[in-house]
């Protein structure tokens, strides 16, 4: 969180990721630099430790508070949490080392810092949206001159410039260590290509304009000379990242043989804030790789390989039982392959969930390859997989269910939600139409069910909506969303069938947040 001083109070930039650490920090501040209001908020972009602290500094929401943030953020921001926010947040266990004690065996960081907070994730809605280039605005006396860079890490991005104090602020475009490309947790696969372009933008725009860069993550940069080398050399790094990818991909090389094979120039990978601590070159590569060509890597094997379980059945039986499988596991690690000892020893582990020998055997492989990690996030991964072998499923200690999350969701991505979560088999034989007539946002939205899909159209002029709903229900968003959540129709008007509603319930799959990664 970076507080920037105004005429009468202070303007906050993004918030950290829950209210109650939020609200520490600003108390923090004010003990140090007297009890000043909040008079503006900045996000400079869509995840979530960049907002969820929002009502830590605004309890009471934005009233005349303006709160900024670059076009499309809200929808990206709650986007992420919605499809497969349920696997990204398992993912995020392992990646942020979640139930690892701390100490030099354990949790010692992530990369881009020490770790996620737990507490109360929050969102308020912005309500002033950047939307170009050179857009400037002025908070408190302030003036703000922005940069858009969508689809660099982030979908909705921006970095911005303070020319009264020549102060530049670079959202998570540039951090003092190479970043991801894809992270572990899972999102869209980022472009690596704009990314440099948009820090080499930034240097045109900005180069002359500003003593100090700092940025969302890590420490601020003094001097022009500085923080311009800062910026291109990591724009220097994510072009020959792409690049050299693309040039060996279109050599008939896959994403694990570019990863092995492609490696920064010295002048790039001297350079302290390319080095590897957040994102790897070997997982950026592949995700590079992903990017233009998919999973598929062209060789017919790979086309249509049995899954996990099933192929480590067929190892432990060609070894000669997951004992043997196990000793030739030891084996490989005994002889320094901590790689291949990995591979036959969570075959041993998908083929025999219960074999204590084999989850210790690779739980040990684990805490090797994670102590051997310099990047922080290999390291969570392989101690928390470790763990879980030995100790079970973590808990998750993070509250995302702030009511204004949900109502900042728009009406197609509510339905898109539970379209992801219809059980087809289940809903095959069942057919109907079920209307929304959203009072508050002047609107109908029809729903589909048929054929195990749920597909949506909203009543336009170009497209009407043919015939009569089997249920329409007249109602506001709030009220829709309370429906949705259990509390009944109170309030609400219905033209039909008002037991298609629990049908639809009933279709839904309900994901188990603890869903197993290490074992099967």
């Amino acid at each position: 969180m970076t507080l920037v001083e105004g005429e009468r109070g202070v303007i906050v930039i993004d918030p950290l990721i829950s209210a109650e650490t939020a609200a520490a920090a600003l108390e923090l501040y004010r003990a140090h630099r007297g009890d000043r209001p909040v008079t503006g908020l900045i996000y400079t972009h869509s995840h979530v430790d960049h907002f969820g602290g929002a009502r830590g500094v605004l309890p009471d929401g934005a009233a005349q508070v303006p709160v900024l943030a670059p076009a499309g953020f809200l929808e990206h921001a709650v986007s992420e949490n919605v499809y497969a926010g349920n696997a990204m947040t398992r993912r995020a266990v392992f990646m942020y080392g979640t139930g690892l004690e701390r100490g030099p065996a354990g949790q010692v960081g992530c990369g881009l810092g020490m770790t996620t907070s737990t507490g109360t994730v929050t969102l308020i809605p912005p309500t002033v949206d950047i939307t170009a280039t050179g857009q400037t605005e002025t908070i408190d006396g302030v003036q703000i001159v922005f940069q858009l860079t969508p689809g660099t890490e982030a979908p909705a991005e921006m970095n911005f410039l303070f020319p009264q104090r020549r102060a530049l602020c670079m959202a998570e475009n540039a951090t003092h260590n190479m970043h991801n490309v894809l992270t572990l947790r899972g999102a869209l696969v980022r472009d690596s290509r704009i990314w440099a372009r948009y820090l080499d933008d930034a240097v045109a725009l900005f180069g002359e304009r500003a003593d100090v860069a700092f940025a969302s993550h890590h420490w601020p940069t003094w001097g022009a000379p500085n923080w311009i080398g800062w910026l291109t050399g990591q724009r220097d790094m994510y072009a020959y990242l792409h690049d050299q990818t693309l040039r060996l991909l279109n050599r008939g090389l896959s994403g694990p043989e570019i990863a092995e094979e492609l490696r920064l120039p010295p002048a790039l990978e001297r350079l302290w804030a390319n080095r590897g601590y957040y994102g790897s070159l070997s997982h950026n590569v592949k995700a590079i790789y992903q990017r233009y060509m998919g999973w598929y890597d062209g060789n017919p094997a790979h086309l249509w390989e049995h899954p996990p379980v099933e192929t480590a059945r067929r190892y432990a039986a060609d070894y000669g039982g997951v004992d043997a499988l196990v000793a030739k596991g030891r084996e490989y690690a005994e002889h320094g392959d901590l790689r291949f000892a990995a591979t036959l020893l969570n075959h041993a582990v998908f083929a025999e969930p219960r074999h204590d020998g084999a989850r210790e055997a690779l739980a040990e492989v684990y805490d090797r390859l994670g102590h051997g990690s310099e990047n922080g996030t290999w390291r969570n991964f392989f101690l928390v997989g470790a763990r879980e072998l030995r100790s079970g499923i973590t808990e998750l200690d993070i509250d995302t269910a702030d009511p204004q999350m949900m109502l900042a969701l728009p009406i197609d991505m509510i339905i898109d939600a539970m379209a992801v979560r219809i059980d087809g088999l289940r809903a095959a034989d069942t057919e109907f139409t079920m209307d929304w007539r959203l009072t508050d946002l002047d609107r109908t939205v029809r729903l589909t069910l048929s054929r195990g899909a749920l597909t949506q159209r909203t009543d336009a002029p170009e497209t009407p909506l043919p015939g009569k709903a089997d249920v329409t229900l007249t109602l506001t968003k709030p009220q829709l969303l309370a429906a949705l959540g259990g509390f009944g129709l109170d309030g609400v008007e219905v033209d039909g069938d008002p037991q298609l509603l629990t049908t639809l319930a009933g279709l839904l799959d309900t994901p188990d947040p603890r869903f197993p990664i290490v074992t099967p």
